[in-house]
């Protein structure tokens, strides 16, 4: 499994890219692969600011549903619309084709606090 060092983690198993004050965000590989074969993407809060650790969306696998956490505070701006018609994205390119929102951030002090991919690493166990 791969985390890019470009990127930034949550406990949760979200990455987040920032650009600025604007961000990508998605699931890590090692979520994806926990969940197994994902079927269909969620989020239904287009527009909307969302705090830091609340849920922003839903993923759904073959056998299961997980919450979608935010990593920051922020609006969101984007949903990825190729994950309407092709859902496996999030599974076969999670850092790429496979994000799901890019967000405004409110709050750019907290991404001091989101884990490094060598910290990620370590929470999960690899």
């Amino acid at each position: 499994m791969r985390f890019p060092a470009e990127l930034k983690y949550t406990k949760d198993h979200e990455w987040i890219r920032v650009e600025g004050n604007l961000a990508y965000v998605g699931i890590t590989e090692f979520a994806q692969h926990e969940l197994g074969d994902i079927v269909y993407v969620d989020v239904n809060t287009l527009g909307k600011e969302v705090s830091r650790e609340d849920v922003f969306g839903t993923v759904e696998a073959v056998k299961t549903v997980s919450d979608l956490f935010m990593p920051l505070s922020g609006k969101i701006l984007e949903i990825n619309k190729k994950l309407d018609v092709n859902p496996e994205l999030v599974n076969s390119d999670p850092y790429g084709d496979g994000w799901m929102v890019k967000i405004e951030i409110s709050d750019a002090s907290q991404v001091e606090e989101l884990l490094t991919s060598s910290d990620y690493e370590t929470q999960i166990g690899v």
